[in-house]
């Protein structure tokens, strides 16, 4: 084959079996890659209802046929695995050496099964696997981590690692790699901790085989060229997506006081230009010409340091927090960083935490904006104690073991914390966090821009034409292929150039009907494993399920332009049918048998049968 190896590389770290298997390839031809291969490992090799932080989870790192090539921003691999946040799919990506040096091992994807019995890393260099003793690594920052392995093997090694918050099984905690980069939110670094696995270190020195090596290039040189000559590419480079703060807060969806309003009165303070005056250089990943990370050097206390922001980040630990002092949230963000945890459900959870103190429900004393206690809460959560352990476990946890009416305030949807868009004034946004394949993220589709074109209260099919044609190219085809979407987004870089490349390196001629029927099937086979998974834990699917917590329904936004506005229920509840009605689901969001098979996915019937009753 070209563009793909076809090798998965297994670690069964129970019994220390390492070996190689070959990938069908109707199986990539159907799938691609990265979440489409993730998903298509979890649903068949895990057994229904199994336990998240047990032996029997599997962590999958997956790459795409664009992944590690010399294309804009292809620097980008999968981290999945069934999450123990949420009890359903999880998965992140993350831009860093590893994915390019996975593929030059000769891997498209990498399973970690069972558990070790001490710290272990893992490092593969090309066909060498080898399971090594990581006792000194275990409960050093990931920093720390990352430069004793680069120390020790090479600055060519790529590293991936979690930190004390994964060793202590926080249900948030995330891998990290880059110094900084980090993905799984779903607590992709809790399985990787509850495995005993610190790091992975990979070295590799393989091609990947393509299909037209002289076409590929002319097309790379074609790409950066339209990169680096767009009207956006001086600004982007300047502020990334810190731009987003400002732009969020004069359109009421900035998150504040735990998504109470859409307006925060010191957004200027923690804005891309007030970032712009402490930063120090860009960031990006490996083969990016558009890097989005900014590192600034701020100080605290007297005490300089280097963070690394962009806006989700800032805005939950911002202004969602009531910390209007960019210095104070770039500390706040380092903490994050180094122990592994997840900013935008960490930023959900100070925010929770901050009103059940405002509203008396717990006698622990948190402020808005009191950054010191903030900051004692971080270190509470990483190391369990006191309310930290009970914080460790997310917001719905949070919620169901206090009561009261604190479920209308925890900011999730299928137990993911919500990420940094406020939705009172925006269903189309809300739409997306809930039917997001992996809980309330904003990547698989930026909707609230889009939205605002369209108009913030229109509750149309339209909006949900386009929500799922948004989801089938940034959470099927990118998060697939696998790579950075930013180039499309920000330089305009055409959506046939990325079916060009393809072409170029598989050799396969994809048109976009093709692409569309992947995303379809990728999208369906993740909605049947939240399904089975949740039915085995004896939790019946409804439509309930895709419905945002009710503070966006019943408590108006009091601040800014949009005063007054709230999300309406009913009209809301029209647009999820549509949605489910375009996805081929039934009324409770369930794949119809008929939808199911038309996608390829027949075998997917009587595993799911053993759970529900599929509709026709």
């Amino acid at each position: 084959m070209f563009g793909w190896h076809g090798r998965l590389l297994r670690i069964n770290l129970s019994s220390r079996k390492i070996s190689v298997e070959n990938i069908n390839a109707e199986v990539l031809l159907k799938f691609l890659g990265g979440r489409g291969l993730a998903a298509y490992i979890l649903w068949n090799e895990l057994e229904a209802g199994t336990h998240p932080l047990s032996p029997s989870n599997k962590l999958v790192i997956a790459a795409g046929p664009l992944t590690g090539l010399p294309l804009p921003s292809s620097g980008k691999l999968v981290v999945a695995s069934k999450s123990p946040l949420t009890y359903g799919y999880g998965d992140g990506n993350i831009g860093t050496k590893a994915a390019v040096n996975l593929r030059k091992c000769g891997y498209d994807a990498l399973v970690v099964e069972g558990a070790a019995e001490k710290p272990t890393m893992i490092l593969v260099e090309n066909d060498k696997v080898e399971l090594l003793p990581a006792d000194d690594l275990w409960g050093l920052t990931t920093w720390e981590t990352e430069l004793r392995i680069t120390k020790r093997y090479g600055g060519d090694v790529a590293v991936m690692s979690i930190g004390p918050a994964g060793e202590n099984l926080v249900k948030y905690a995330t891998i990290v790699s880059e110094f900084g980069r980090s993905g799984g939110r779903p607590g992709m670094g809790a399985v990787m901790g509850s495995k005993k696995v610190k790091a992975l270190a990979i070295k590799g020195t393989r091609d990947v085989p393509i299909y037209d090596p002289e076409g590929f290039k002319r097309a790379c040189d074609e790409a950066y060229k339209h990169i680096k000559g767009d009207a956006n590419y001086e600004f982007w480079i300047r502020q990334g997506t810190m731009s987003t703060i400002s732009w969020a807060n004069e359109n009421s969806c900035l998150p504040t006081y735990n998504f109470r309003e859409g307006v925060f009165d010191e957004a200027h303070k923690i804005s891309g230009d007030a970032m712009e005056l402490i930063k120090v250089r860009q960031k990006g990943c490996p083969y990016c010409e558009i890097p989005c990370g900014n590192i600034v050097k701020y100080v605290v206390d007297g005490i300089s340091n280097e963070s690394e922001l962009d806006y989700e980040n800032v805005a939950m630990l911002g202004s969602n927090i009531g910390v209007g002092d960019l210095n104070k949230v770039s500390d706040l963000n380092l903490l994050a960083d180094l122990y592994g945890l997840d900013t935008i459900s960490l930023g959900n959870v100070l925010a929770f935490t901050a009103e059940l103190s405002e509203k008396r429900v717990i006698d622990e004393k948190v402020e808005w904006g009191d950054y010191r206690k903030f900051k004692e809460l971080i270190e509470d959560i990483t190391y369990r104690r006191g309310l930290g352990d009970l914080l460790a476990e997310g917001v719905r946890y949070v919620s169901t073991k206090l009561g009261r009416d604190t479920a209308n305030y925890a900011m999730h949807i299928k137990g993911l914390e919500i990420s940094a868009y406020d939705c009172h004034a925006a269903p189309g946004m809300a739409l997306a966090y809930s039917t997001s394949p992996i809980g309330a993220h904003h990547k698989d589709a930026w909707f609230i821009a889009t939205e605002i074109k369209l108009g913030r209260f229109q509750y149309t099919k339209e909006k949900v034409e386009r929500l799922i044609w948004m989801q089938n190219i940034r959470g099927g085809l990118f998060e697939s292929l696998t790579t950075c979407r930013f180039p499309w987004l920000e330089t305009s870089l055409s959506l046939d150039t990325y079916l060009k490349f393809l072409k170029l390196i598989t050799g396969v001629d994809y048109t976009w009907d093709d692409i569309y029927l992947i995303a379809n099937r990728i999208y369906t086979l993740v909605r049947a494993f939240w399904v089975r998974e949740y039915a085995a834990e004896g939790i019946k699917w409804t439509s309930a399920m895709d419905i945002p917590p009710k503070r966006w329904f019943e408590e108006p936004i009091s601040k800014g332009s949009l005063a007054g506005s709230k999300l309406d229920l009913n009209n809301y509840k029209l647009m999820l049918n549509w949605y489910y009605e375009m996805r081929g689901w039934d009324s409770d969001g369930i794949p119809r048998k008929s939808t199911i098979s038309k996608l390829g996915l027949s075998n997917v019937i009587p595993l799911l049968e053993k759970y529900v009753r599929l509709n026709d």
